[in-house]
């Protein structure tokens, strides 16, 4: 018997300096008079992957303890399937955050405690709030480079008040000490782990005494349906599409120059533009000034910083957030320290956003990776900065070519190939519609996509295949494959969504992965589709391959038949059947 434990959330003061201390989980684990035995073979592996760190323990004997420690967020940004399914397996979720992270604090209410309730609803299971360490109430910077609530910290009414929304435990650690270690959180951790194993004991108890009471002539064994294939997800390549979009120069309107004009580096308006609010104060975005057609030339009268131009620009278009490679090219090239902590310095003001916290004073953290992906999204369906705009069913909707050029391959073909639309502000657009096509651009934007249903995700799935991004594709595949799994058997009889309709436009559209699972899903779900008008319109070789691979088998149907006939014939009163 195990229990599973899942932890979200980073304990740490995001401004602290101190960052080998060791996590709640990790130190109740150490603590813990209940634990025998702790497997750090598995936290070893996870050291390079901030992302989820997992653990196992004996506890109470011989009850092994499964941890998933996820401190980084983005889990739910990223990969929201495989958040879902933490929280679906989950016997106890614990949720931590520091005090003195007021802008972990509001992202993490603001961001991911719906998509936490969405995730729960399907599901009971205790949940712990930890709010970690002891408030700074230090006087505020009166510095205007500095933010004014850099001293905020999360207060105990606000903790409450999430743990209210969750039907949470609030729990306040002031300190990572024995007593707040080992009885303040172990005692409610330990608290809900025995209440679990007793569920889990009396659900097996109650199975095993129904098992006892069948009958001793068992009806046919059914088979497990046959295993439908596994679609395995597309990495995401947004960091290096924009990337490559600097080093081909493509679309680029902007011109860096030092004050000699003995050189030239180019990049693109829009990027520069969702890293930094000082881009959008150079170019006059927040003015609303119309975007020029020609590149804007920029003079760069620092020439130590001109000179490291390139490096910081690769840095931008990678992410912000390879801190320490561009640390380490900007030595080689300088061979200064002094030299070296001026451009870091300037590096650093420019990404940092007016009235929050600076997000790069610990440029070495995970929390500012991919620091512009979500930026874009600003920039999406909006007249700012926009050279492009679609006609598309009597709307327009506007776009900027740099963007779309790099996400899209066929997109770059025609904005700079022979074609019309290469010299061309109005674009229009066939075969999709409005929003389907708004979809498809939020997806560039922002690399992530969330339909609102299977019809709208197989309309995106096909308007992904117009434009041959495959990753948008598959994207699309696994949502509908997870909807139609989690459909019972009563909605799938009675859905008016044609799974047949589904396999003929995934055939059509080149999606194979989808269309060899829907045939598997009609044979698992034999009896079901069997029924229904539209098996009709399954071709010749679709219905043999339905038939090979029905679930139930004719045998076990044969084999049911005979054992109803054996069972009334020996007129004696089944308790299975």
């Amino acid at each position: 018997m195990s229990v599973n434990i899942v932890a979200f959330g980073n304990e740490r003061d995001g401004f602290s300096e101190d960052n080998q201390q060791p996590s709640l989980i990790w130190s109740y684990l150490g603590r813990s008079a209940l634990i025998s035995h702790i497997d750090s073979s598995l936290s070893a592996s996870h050291v390079g992957n901030p992302v989820c760190t997992d653990y196992q323990a004996c506890v109470f004997g011989n009850v092994r303890l499964v941890v998933h420690d996820c401190p980084v967020w983005d889990i739910f940004d990223s990969d929201w399937y495989t958040s879902r399914s933490l929280i679906g397996g989950a016997d106890i979720i614990v949720i931590k955050y520091s005090v003195n992270d007021k802008t972990s604090f509001q992202e993490l209410k603001d961001s991911y405690v719906p998509m936490i309730k969405k995730a729960l609803n399907h599901c009971s299971v205790p949940v712990i709030i930890s709010a970690i360490g002891a408030r700074k109430n230090g006087v505020p910077c009166t510095c205007p480079l500095c933010t004014s609530d850099r001293r905020s910290c999360v207060t105990t009414s606000e903790g409450v008040q999430l743990a209210k929304e969750l039907g949470a435990t609030y729990l306040e650690l002031h300190t990572l000490n024995e007593f707040y270690i080992q009885k303040y959180f172990g005692g409610v951790l330990e608290y809900f782990m025995i209440q679990s194993l007793n569920q889990k004991s009396s659900e097996k108890m109650k199975k095993r005494k129904k098992m006892q009471k069948c009958h001793r002539v068992q009806p046919p064994q059914l088979e497990q349906p046959e295993k439908m294939p596994i679609l395995k997800g597309e990495a995401s390549h947004y960091d290096a599409d924009l990337h490559n979009l600097l080093c081909c120069c493509q679309c680029a309107d902007v011109a860096f120059y030092p004050e000699d004009f003995s050189s030239m580096v180019e990049a693109h308006k829009i990027i520069l533009c969702s890293v930094s609010h000082l881009f959008m104060l150079l170019f006059e975005v927040l003015r609303g000034v119309p975007p020029c057609v020609s590149p804007v030339r920029v003079v760069v009268k620092d020439p130590i910083f001109c000179s490291c131009l390139p490096d910081i620009l690769h840095f931008i278009y990678s992410g912000a957030f390879q801190w320490e490679r561009l640390e380490e090219d900007i030595k080689k090239k300088l061979k200064d320290p002094e030299k070296t902590e001026h451009v870091l310095e300037k590096v650093k003001c420019i990404l940092k956003t007016p009235g929050k916290l600076n997000t790069v004073k610990d440029c070495r953290s995970h929390q500012i990776k991919r620091l512009y992906n979500t930026s874009l999204r600003l920039f999406f369906n909006t007249p700012v900065l926009a050279d492009v705009i679609f006609k598309i069913q009597g709307a327009t909707v506007p776009a900027h070519r740099a963007v779309l050029v790099a996400r899209c391959e066929v997109m770059a073909a025609m904005f700079n190939g022979n074609y019309l639309e290469a010299n061309s502000i109005l674009v229009p657009v066939y075969g999709v519609s409005k929003d389907t096509f708004l979809s498809f651009l939020e997806y560039l934007y922002t690399d992530s996509c969330c339909p609102a249903s299977i019809l709208q995700a197989m309309s995106l799935l096909i308007c992904a295949e117009m434009y041959q991004v495959m990753r948008l594709q598959h994207i699309c595949e696994l949502y509908i494959i997870t909807q139609l799994q989690s459909m019972p058997s009563r909605e799938l009889a009675s859905t008016s969504l044609s799974i047949v309709s589904l396999l003929k436009k995934a055939k059509f559209h080149n999606s194979d992965c989808l269309s060899t699972w829907l045939l598997h899903f009609i044979a698992t779900n034999y009896l079901i589709f069997s029924q229904k008008p539209e098996f009709q319109d399954l071709s010749a070789e679709e219905r043999d391959f339905v038939e090979m691979h029905r679930w139930p088998s004719d045998l076990y149907l044969k084999q049911l038949a005979d054992y109803r006939n054996y069972v009334h014939s020996q007129k004696c009163h089944c308790t299975v059947m």
